[in-house]
């Protein structure tokens, strides 16, 4: 587990951002836009197809982490087995938001817990997109969308499947749905200041 935890980091500590936008545009995209190596701020530098390919390797990262646990023996749906899960998840987390390589200072994890959240509860993750494309479709703030994904996250997980749809889910699982919602706000907290005093950004 130990092991695997390290490559989970270490998976996460790669930067799409960076490494894709000094590769192809020879820019340092820490010093562009609002600075954050993350899809968004991609997509506002360099446009849609740059953004879209950092969003989906960050994704895959986060489902990559995850799918570390097959080289264990640790029994399928088990409470082992989902606590090995969350722990993948937050390495690759820590990894994308403090990478090894890049001075501790990377990106906010959306797309990577996207992608954990999908490689856990495939069903869960594509009901939060939907939220998220809902509240963006309404509101035009990607921050606020993805906060107010990250809040309905454990109402579906806890409420929804794990009260009427999956009445043995474990209770780990349940956990790590609240800790997203407090991660994502905790790594948005510049976001949320802007959103108060009516300076953030709309998607357009």
């Amino acid at each position: 587990v130990v092991l695997i935890s390290i490559v989970a980091y270490v998976l996460g500590s790669i930067s799409s951002a960076i490494i894709l936008c000094k590769l192809i545009y020879n820019k340092d995209i820490r010093m562009e836009g609002s600075r954050n190596p993350g899809a968004n701020n991609v997509r506002r530098v360099f446009g849609w197809k740059a953004g879209v390919t950092v969003f989906l390797f960050d994704f895959f990262k986060g489902w990559a982490a995850i799918k570390l646990i097959e080289f264990t023996s640790v029994p399928i749906g088990s409470e082992l087995y989902s606590q090995i899960e969350i722990i993948l998840t937050l390495c690759a987390f820590l990894g994308h938001v403090f990478p090894i390589f890049f001075n501790f200072k990377g990106g906010k994890g959306v797309a990577v817990l996207a992608g954990a959240m999908y490689a856990i509860h495939p069903y869960a993750a594509l009901m939060s997109i939907g939220v998220f494309l809902l509240m963006l479709l309404i509101t035009r703030y990607i921050s606020l969308s993805v906060l107010i994904t990250a809040i309905s996250y454990p109402l579906f997980m806890n409420i929804l499947f794990g009260k009427i749809l999956e009445e043995d889910m474990t209770t780990t699982i349940r956990i790590f749905s609240i800790l997203v919602a407090i991660l994502l706000p905790m790594t948005h907290l510049s976001n949320i200041g802007r959103l108060l005093t009516g300076k953030e950004e709309r998607f357009k």
